[in-house]
This record gives C-alpha cells, structure tokens and sequence, in this order.
C-alpha cells in the first residue's frame, strides 16, 4: 500500500503569484514526505508501505483560439500562449531555481488567455534520488542489501516518464490525456539538474542564462583571469564568479553568503568543467569547457536546455577550408553541415538549422568593437559561411578525398566537431544559438597544427576571441531578451512555456 502525504486538492488561480505559492507549498510538501522516509530508511526502520511523493502541476483550459489583445507597444513574444482550444498541463518541480520564470509563465497565460491556472498534486512520482539537498549524500551510509531493496520502498527514476518527445515533436497525446504546456517534464528537469552537478561539478543554482561553449580549456583558464578581475573591482556589474566544486568569490565590497564556505576545489576537473560569471538577475554568463567531438557537445546541450537559457553561443577552434583564410581569421557560422551524426533520430538531417539574426548580428558587431575593425579590414579577418562538424577526428586521411568533396559542395568555410551539434540542439530545444570559430590549421593547405606554432597562436588569439564572445553577450543582454526569443523556432503547435 502507498505511503503517501495528506492530499491537497487542486485549486484556481486568476493570480500568479497566488499559483507560484500553491505550487511551492506542494512541492515542499512532497520533498518533505520523501526525505523524512529516506531518513528513517537509512536509519534501519521498516516504512509502512511503498513511499510516494508527486509532483505539482499547473493546469489550464482554454475554449478558443482568440488570444486576448496586447497592450499597444508590448513586445510580441514567441512564447506564453497555448496553441489552439483545449486542455493543457505540465509538472513542475524545484521551484526555489526556476519561480522567477514559472511566474513570468504563469502571468503570460493568464494575460494572453483570461483563463484561470489550475494547481494541484500530480500522479507523476518523484524519483528519490531528485529528492536530496544539494548537500545530501545519505545514501552512501546503506548496505549493498539495503539498497537494492530501494526499489521496494521508493519510486527510482523512470525513464520513460523523462524522454524528449514534446520536445522533438513526436509526441501524440493519448485520448483524454491532456496537451503539453511545456518542453520538458518535472522528472525530466530533475534528471538534466543531477546530470549538470555530474558533469560540470558545479550546482545548477549558479548557472546563467547566456552560455558560452569552448572545446579549450585556454579560453577557461583566460575566464578565470577575467572572472577575478572583475570580483577585484567594486564597480563591477557582476556579483560573484563561481567555479567547480562550487567555490565562490564574491565582488569586492560584498559579504559572503550562506553555503559560500561549503565550496571546495575538487581533487580533479570533472568531465565538462563549468565557471559562473554571475549577476543578480541571472543574465551573467556561464562557460562551459566541452572538450573535444559532438557525443559532449549534445550531452552537455541536453541537460543546460531544461535551464531555459535565453542564448548559447561556440566559441571553438576550426580548421579553415579555404586558401584564402589566415590563421587566426574568424568564421561566423550562417548555415551547418551535420556530419556529427549524434542528433540524427531527434532531428532528422533534412531539418535545416538557420542563423538566427539576432545573434549573428551581435556576433558580427562584437568582432568589430573588440578588434577596431570595419569594412574592408574586418572582412579580411572574419569570413562568414558554412561551418561543418564531423564525429571524425582525423576525416582528412579518408581515402579519394571523400569528405573534401562533399564539403565543397555544400560551400563549408571551415570544419570543427562541435558547432553544428550545439546549433541543432539550440533550434530543437528553442535556445538561441550562434557560432564563431577561429581557424587554428588549414590541413587542406598543408598548415597542420604543431606544438609550438599552436601554442603561439593560442596565446594570441584565446583573449581576443573570449573578449569578443562576452562582449556578444553584453550587447544581446542590452537589446533584450525580448528581441532574442525567435519565432523561427516554434513550431506548428508549440508549447506555451518558454
């Protein structure tokens, strides 16, 4: 028999901040029952059936396509609005790190529908495992015996509760079964947050809605350098720098705050470190070392996607495809030739990926304020195309020049292994995304790479290329986000959450 908390009947909101509360009080609720049972597991007791806690939903029914009229002069968002009539819902989870923007999604349906959001407990459990504090780690403390009975007396993750199918657009809603509000599932969100404490050793609580991806780890150490300086500066706009292991500086100036002193410097760097560069409205920037080759560059995008992010942006290496490119030229990518070969199921190859004129534009206009170039000048250095990525580490030792060819003939300008997967899984996860690689060996041209010219060439080109990512940021972070959010990416029936 389940062991279940009191039920809280669902109840209707015509207020958001109402609904955001409701939702709060049910998961605290919920996270309660299930770390209370755990406690008493690992302290040897026997439960009294089969321990469940659910998650929140939020709820809403709409009997018309007509969506009420904006205000003359608001901005016209991609998101925030159902489809079509019908009933639709979504679980939710954590609302300590995402009530900033489940309130924003709640008022836009209330705004644009003049509909009442519905609140309640869920049927859909929640996994134990996504049920422990940051700094919870008690079920180290069980016996092999004791945890493999875990099964018998909690709900473990179920896969198929967490998969991608709203996301990739194959989802059918069964007879009955209500319509999706949003990309992502609760258990889905818990699974990529555990995943991004893995990965990237650092709390999801850190990371910042514009997202810089880098495959070396110069750019990180040369991140770092700016992320102290600028803590050293009292002035500065940024509020803290975080890195892994969670060990925060805060700015000059600032105290420290409850949990800072619980960071500690890992023994190793985990697989894909991530640094915080943070402001207090979270549009700071995040930097992500990916390391080498598509398999990272989509595993990383899976999980930071569930953060609903507003921007990501390649800064990388490349090799350049052209004679005419120089080492050190930059390549902003306006198309894609995807040879990664990781996506291929959730987005077929016949999808194509398309600059977003948002970020290109930021990007093309960075590069000129941080070289002082323009014109002719800033095109001799900056070549837009295409930018192919491949899973082949060593593709230009194929025989009969197989991928030299195909190439060609889709005009690629330069070659990586990254860029295109992260501009895939930014239009199939509706995260604006951008590209800007820097040519660091033309193998068709016999200028391959050797260790002392590359480390000459990284020592040159690492802070130029940062500075003009961040700078990139900075200008999108200006124009708004509501400029950025593009309708490109919607698609027929879209979900209504951003």
């Amino acid at each position: 028999m389940p062991y279940l908390p009191a039920f809280i009947a669902p109840t209707r909101y015509t207020d958001a901040a109402a609904a955001l509360a409701q939702v709060q009080l049910i998961y605290e609720q919920q996270i309660s029952h299930l770390r209370s049972a755990m406690q008493r597991y690992v302290a040897g007791e026997t439960l009294p059936g089969h321990v469940r806690a659910c998650y929140p939903f939020v709820r809403v029914h709409t009997d018309t396509v007509a969506r009420s009229l904006a205000t003359p002069g608001s901005p016209q968002l991609s998101y925030g609005f159902v489809a079509g009539p019908g009933r639709y819902e979504t679980t939710l989870t954590r609302p300590d790190l995402y009530g900033e923007y489940y309130l924003e999604q709640f008022r836009l349906l209330l705004q644009n529908h003049s509909v009442e959001l519905e609140v309640g407990t869920s049927t859909q459990p929640i996994p134990v495992h996504f049920s422990f504090a940051e700094h919870d780690h008690i079920e180290g403390n069980l016996s092999a015996a004791r945890r493999t009975l875990m099964r018998d007396a909690f709900d473990l993750p179920d896969l198929g509760a967490m998969d991608d199918g709203i996301a990739n657009g194959t989802f059918e809603a069964r007879p009955g079964e209500p319509q999706p509000l949003s990309l992502f599932t609760a258990a889905r969100v818990d699974y990529s947050l555990q995943r991004l404490r893995h990965y990237t050793g650092t709390s999801p609580d850190w990371f910042q809605n514009f997202v810089l991806f880098t495959n070396y780890q110069f750019y990180i150490d040369e991140f770092v350098r700016l992320g102290h300086e600028a803590m050293a500066d009292p002035n500065s706009e940024y509020t803290c720098f975080v890195e892994p292991g969670n060990v925060v500086t805060r700015r000059a100036g600032l105290p420290a705050a409850a949990g800072d002193a619980l960071g500690v410097p890992p023994p190793r760097l985990p697989q894909m470190p991530a640094y915080h560069l943070m402001r207090a409205d979270r549009t700071g920037i995040t930097m992500v070392n990916i390391g080498v080759g598509p398999a990272n560059a989509k595993n990383i995008t899976d999980h930071i996607a569930v953060l609903r992010p507003h921007a990501w942006i390649m800064l990388g290496h490349c090799a350049g495809l052209r004679n005419s490119q120089q080492l050190g030229d930059y390549v902003l990518a306006h198309g894609y030739v995807r040879e990664d070969h990781v996506l291929d199921e959730e987005l077929p190859l016949w999808v194509p990926i398309p600059a977003l004129a948002e970020i290109q534009v930021a990007l093309e206009r960075a590069v000129k304020d941080v070289t002082k170039m323009e014109g002719a000048a800033l095109k001799s250095i900056m070549r837009t195309g295409t930018v192919a990525s491949t899973d082949n580490r060593n593709w230009e030792l194929l025989p009969n020049n197989q991928p030299q060819r195909r190439f060609s003939q889709s005009r690629a300008v330069a070659l990586d292994m990254e860029s295109a997967t992260i501009a895939a899984n930014g239009f199939r996860f509706r995260v604006p995304y951008g590209t800007l690689l820097c040519v660091s060996d033309k193998p068709l041209h016999g200028e391959i790479k050797l260790p002392g010219m590359a480390n000459h060439f990284y020592r040159e080109r690492v802070d130029q290329h940062l500075r003009i990512g961040m700078r990139a940021i900075e200008l999108l972070r200006a124009e708004g986000i509501n400029q950025l959010h593009s309708r490109k990416l919607r698609s027929f029936a879209e979900v209504a959450f951003q």
